[in-house]
């Protein structure tokens, strides 16, 4: 969508002044009163806080205050790598061994992929999440209520992006389809590939701010990441037949921008398997949440029970029946996936239980 000149001038200055130093502070890294309150004065009075800006298999990279370019930390047994998401904080010790996670003030994270059950940690610390799409095909909205419900799980303001708005004949089409999808989030149509269109996006990106960026592969996440900051990320084109394009970027990472915030670029989602966001996916469907406590029983399940409010809004029109049969699959699919990560910690905490008995009995018989 075209902007005024007047508009393009005022973004353009915001995206060039104020370059931020080189030599980060806390608070340009992002951090707050609530991580500083966080803190033992006793426990921590020597230890170091940094960001983790990115996550290998046995080491992280976080920036510490003062930092020109990040410090690489190895990963152990005792923290590993895993267990550490991009954005973290972490304390270091005297001799830069990380100690452990500062609490986080929200955590993305998403089952993992494959037959795989765990958690798999997305990006951690966010001020908002920019859940990307674009004017053609890959317009998907069951896909783009799958991510509103991981960001208000996570308690993170989601902001709907629609790129390609250059190619696309009308983007107003998408955008009402937009607001009639999720009317309360922020959307807007961009093009990418022009730095005054993606400048929209700098009312979330002040200093010391966090944003990532999530969406499937060839919807421009890397092209947006390079009109927002300097990173020269690898960019390709997408299929013509089906919309859908190629990784270009195959793990997560971390960006400053020139107006001080920080941006993540994760790679492209195909699969996105909720878990342990039962409270995102009532946030996303709230109207229907609010009709079915409406209906006559409270176990309704709003097929062909007679009092169902949901289904009398439907037959009446302002409910789309598909709203309803993505509300319920989002519903099982989310108890489904997170029965199995309970299941898979409740395994973890018996066999641990199970170690400490061996453990303790063994002493016993030695008379410890």
């Amino acid at each position: 969508m075209k902007l005024s000149s007047r508009c393009e001038d005022d973004l353009g200055r915001q995206m060039t002044s104020e370059i931020p130093s080189a030599r980060p502070s806390l608070r340009d890294l992002g951090w707050t009163p609530a991580l500083q309150a966080g803190l033992d004065p006793a426990r921590d009075a020597d230890a170091t806080p940094v960001r983790v800006t990115a996550v290998h298999r046995d080491a992280i990279e976080a920036f510490g205050a003062g930092d020109a370019r990040p410090r690489r930390v190895s990963t152990g047994p005792s923290l590993p790598s895993r267990e550490i998401a991009i954005g973290d904080w972490l304390l270091l010790g005297a001799a830069g061994a990380p100690l452990r996670v500062i609490e986080r003030s929200s955590l993305i994270q998403r089952r993992a992929a494959g037959t795989g059950r765990e958690a798999q940690l997305v990006a951690a610390n966010l001020d908002s999440l920019f859940v990307v799409s674009s004017c053609n095909a890959d317009f998907n909205p069951s896909r783009i209520e799958r991510y509103l419900a991981l960001a208000r799980q996570a308690g993170v303001e989601p902001v709907v992006v629609l790129t390609r708005a250059d190619a696309c004949p009308d983007p107003c089409h998408y955008l009402d389809r937009l607001r009639a999808l999720a009317p309360a989030v922020p959307a807007l149509a961009v093009n990418a590939l022009d730095r005054a269109s993606a400048a929209q996006l700098l009312s979330w990106c002040g200093r010391g701010q966090t944003v990532a960026l999530v969406g499937s592969s060839g919807v421009g996440k890397s092209t947006l990441v390079n009109a927002l900051t300097s990173a020269g990320q690898e960019t390709a084109g997408i299929r013509e037949d089906d919309a859908r394009g190629r990784h270009t970027t195959t793990a997560r990472s971390m960006h400053r921008m020139p107006s001080g915030a920080w941006l993540i670029d994760t790679p492209g989602m195909r699969a996105l398997r909720l878990t342990d966001a039962a409270e995102g996916v009532e946030a996303v469907f709230e109207d229907l949440a609010l009709l079915a406590a409406g209906c006559r029983f409270g176990d309704c399940r709003h097929e062909d029970e007679p009092g169902c409010a949901v289904r009398a809004a439907i037959a009446a029109g302002a409910v789309a029946p598909e709203r309803l049969a993505r509300w319920r699959k989002l519903e099982r699919e989310e108890a489904r996936n997170s029965a199995s990560l309970a299941e898979q910690r409740e395994t973890a905490r018996a066999f641990g239980r199970k170690v400490r008995a061996c453990v303790e009995d063994k002493r016993a018989r030695r008379g410890e």
